[in-house]
């Protein structure tokens, strides 16, 4: 799967169902499920997940906690848009699989 063909998959009701949790996660987040992108990953440990519950928090708003899970990540707080984050991530988790 590319990030175009990922991207095509939100017109669905439900995620693919070879998506790993994170990208799942991302996949919910595009619908607008916020609260359900952050139940998937909230319990997980390692720092993929610490990658996406940081984006997940700054889009929430939440900066001094996006901050917390950015630098659990081992990364620093992302300027760019929530848009161009979410696509990074995305392309990233893909590329990876």
């Amino acid at each position: 799967m590319n990030f175009n063909s990922f991207k095509e998959t939100l017109t669905s009701t439900n995620p693919p169902a070879d998506l790993n949790i994170y990208l799942t996660s991302l996949w919910y987040d595009a619908k607008g499920d916020w609260h359900k992108a952050h139940d998937l990953i909230n319990d997980i440990e390692d720092r993929t997940a610490a990658c996406v519950h940081a984006y997940l928090h700054r889009k929430e708003g939440d900066a001094g906690n996006a901050a917390y899970w950015y630098r659990r990540a081992g990364k620093q707080v992302s300027v760019l848009s929530l848009e161009n984050e979410w696509t990074e991530l995305v392309n990233t988790l893909l590329s990876s699989r």
